[in-house]
């Protein structure tokens, strides 16, 4: 499964040549389109500069959301590139384009101590489909390949996985190999107790990781709207909760197979769905839910409990909050668990927080630096626990 990476490489590999750089800089963007989150630019610079340093000349692909193989304006990545200079400290020019002469001509000027960002590459119809054509078109942007794209790395795109098929060495960037280093430790969970988190809304996100890791983790901690189908499936009156309906049947069959390692809330946070903050809001049974409220955040007992075993495991893998935490008042089950995270991690624990709005949680909870791992791809994290590796991983070199 382990692939080569950067450092795998001779200094003659880079010295001078363009390496074609897949990063994932689909990052939030404010109102007016600046950026208002540099998590991931930030994440690949230990990639730039290396390849900078070591005489090479990075072109960047990335996408930013999903304009279908149409041209969005106001998906384009031309306000990143001033952000990524300031952040990397050096020059990045822009072309407003990714499969014409004008993308091979700014590949091949380049000059040495700069870097090239395309124009995104999902405003390519191809691009989704793999298409072999475009693929072959991308490759002739660079020397070599490497993938630093974890978010997008579970995408068989042509950016992601055809290009590979064209340029050769084709490796993992350092962000993808600290990912992979993480998620591999997860999969082997030397250290006991192992415990799952998951929240967040659906199940069928998660399907895969809950049969692979039902019976080996140690326990699994439910919140979120998560929580709300599995106690419909106990039969528990959920009032106006955001519950997935198809995914009952799945949710009774988890309880069954799992048995006393799943573990739900026992009380839960509820207002008016539309509520915009707790001023409103009572805690409740879990399993009695008002008929005209909705369950918002887990409630003070569980968060107590939750924490206690957060506290205590060896091994931690949350994805998902345990309720609507963007709104004020409604944060406080998944803060409780992010708190309980970091304590877990200064005790020696191993904790990997999965991407997404998980993420986002503990960055809102200033916790950041307080676990051992935030992985940059929320899905791609999902399927290589439940999979063991991904498309755009299986197209590197093996090491």
């Amino acid at each position: 499964m382990w692939r080569k990476n950067l450092a795998d490489l001779a200094p003659s590999d880079l010295d001078g040549r363009r390496v074609l750089i897949r990063v994932d800089y689909n990052v939030p963007r404010a109102e007016d389109g600046s950026v208002s989150d540099v998590t991931r630019i930030r994440a690949t610079l230990p990639t730039l500069r290396y390849v900078l340093g070591k005489g090479g000349r990075p072109v960047l692909l990335s996408h930013l959301g999903r304009p279908k193989g149409r041209i969005v304006p106001s998906m384009s990545l031309a306000p990143i590139a001033p952000v990524l200079a300031e952040e990397l400290g050096a020059s990045v020019r822009f072309v407003p384009s990714t499969d014409t002469d004008e993308a091979v001509s700014a590949s091949e000027s380049l000059g040495r101590g700069e870097a090239l960002l395309l124009e995104n590459t999902r405003f390519l119809a191809g691009e989704a489909t793999n298409d072999p054509a475009l693929a072959e078109r991308f490759a002739r942007r660079g020397d070599l390949f490497v993938n630093d794209a974890f978010g997008s790395t579970h995408r068989a795109h042509a950016s992601v996985v055809g290009v590979a098929e064209h340029l050769r060495p084709a490796v993992a960037g350092f962000l993808v190999q600290r990912e992979l280093e993480a998620l591999s430790g997860l999969r082997e969970a030397r250290n006991r107790p192992f415990l799952l988190i998951l929240g967040g809304a659906k199940i069928g996100d998660k399907i895969g990781l809950l049969e692979t890791f039902l019976g080996a983790a140690d326990a699994v901690l439910i919140g979120g709207a998560m929580a709300n189908t599995f106690l419909a499936a106990t039969g528990a009156r959920m009032g106006r909760s955001l519950v997935e309906q198809e995914a009952v049947p799945v949710a009774k069959r988890f309880l069954e197979t799992g048995g006393d390692t799943l573990r739900l809330p026992t009380d839960l946070v509820v207002a008016d769905p539309g509520a915009s903050d707790e001023s409103d809001s009572m805690v409740v049974d879990a399993c009695a839910v008002p008929p005209d409220l909705a369950a918002l955040d887990i409630g003070p007992d569980s968060r107590e409990a939750f924490a206690a075993v957060v506290r205590k495991a060896g091994t931690v893998f949350w994805n998902g909050p345990m309720g609507l935490f963007e709104k004020p008042g409604f944060d406080a089950g998944t803060v409780a668990v992010a708190r309980a995270a970091a304590d877990c991690t200064a005790s020696g624990g191993f904790t990997v927080i999965g991407g997404g709005d998980s993420a986002a949680a503990i960055r809102q909870a200033g916790l950041s630096d307080s676990v051992s791992h935030v992985s940059t791809g929320g899905g791609a994290s999902l399927e290589y626990l439940a999979e063991g590796t991904l498309p755009g991983i299986e197209a590197l070199d093996p090491a």
